[in-house]
């Protein structure tokens, strides 16, 4: 009867784990659809800002050092996990991508993370200048906005030539597309011609609205690679958990089947003896 002790302990063990994965799924569901309207509806805005900073700035005689290219020497990269796991590959990925381009780039690469799990794995043998884990506990436009200022600055005081960014990007519930995009110096329109649909009057100038279109443009895509980040994460972890109280429900099914038929075998093996004693008195 010990297995059988040991078999209800396994059955009582996975049934927790089940009810724990099957609560985390409910809970990164109700979050991911609030996640997901909020990249949603602002991804078209982001994508008509940075366009029109493109054609703007393409279109002009215009010099800053926002957009400004130089010889690449020291690359900073802004790496975007999550605070906590159980998600899957969700943070594996992005490190994963954040070290090849460590090993493939020829410039010295320094790393400024955005979330726990990316920190932890990346602090152990490479540069890490700056960490923001609490950017997740109140996500809005004004906090990301101050470390997009950090990364600006940075930029401007020529401690790096060159910044990315690498995320997760949102496409639906169990696909993220890991992204690597880049972050500054701005990419000009290399053709050099503004769209066809780029008609714009200017007031009061156009040198004076790409001034102040270029910082903000930088920090609603950073706001925007982050919101990304945010609803792939509990995209990932409610694939993930879904998937784990799938796999839980199947084990418990087999250990319940396991354990009636030991049960099963250990009435056939009590009934023989009994018998088996009987037949002996009665010889």
């Amino acid at each position: 009867m010990a297995n059988l002790k040991e078999i209800r302990n396994r059955i009582s063990s996975v049934s927790s784990t089940m009810q724990i994965t099957s609560a985390m799924k409910m809970v990164s569901a109700a979050k991911l659809k609030k996640a997901q309207d909020a990249i949603t509806a602002m991804r078209p805005y982001s994508d008509k800002l940075t366009q029109m900073l493109v054609d703007l700035s393409s279109s002009v005689d215009f010099e800053n050092h926002f957009l400004q290219s130089t010889d690449y020497k020291k690359l900073l990269v802004v790496c975007v996990t999550s605070n906590r796991g159980l998600c899957g590959a969700f943070n594996s990925n992005v490190i994963k991508e954040c070290l090849e381009i460590s090993k493939t780039t020829d410039h010295e690469v320094s790393f400024y993370c955005i979330g726990k799990k990316g920190a932890d794995i990346l602090s152990k043998k490479h540069n890490v200048i700056e960490i923001s884990n609490e950017i997740f506990d109140d996500l809005n436009f004004q906090n990301v906005a101050l470390i997009a200022e950090k990364l600006m600055s940075k930029f401007s005081e020529k401690e790096f030539d060159q910044i990315k960014i690498v995320y997760n990007k949102f496409k639906n519930a169990a696909t993220q597309i890991v992204t690597n995009e880049q972050y500054l110096p701005i990419e000009n329109n290399e053709s050099g011609e503004a769209n066809e649909s780029s008609d714009y009057i200017f007031e009061p100038s156009q040198t004076e609205i790409i001034s102040e279109l270029i910082p903000k443009s930088l920090k609603t895509q950073l706001y925007k690679a982050v919101r990304d980040s945010y609803a792939s994460e509990h995209g990932a972890r409610m694939t993930a958990m879904h998937k784990a109280t799938d796999n839980a429900t199947e084990l418990r099914d087999q250990l319940k089947l396991t354990y009636n038929k030991a049960r099963q075998a250990a009435i056939t093996n009590e009934i023989l003896e009994i018998v088996g004693g009987a037949e002996a008195l009665n010889n």
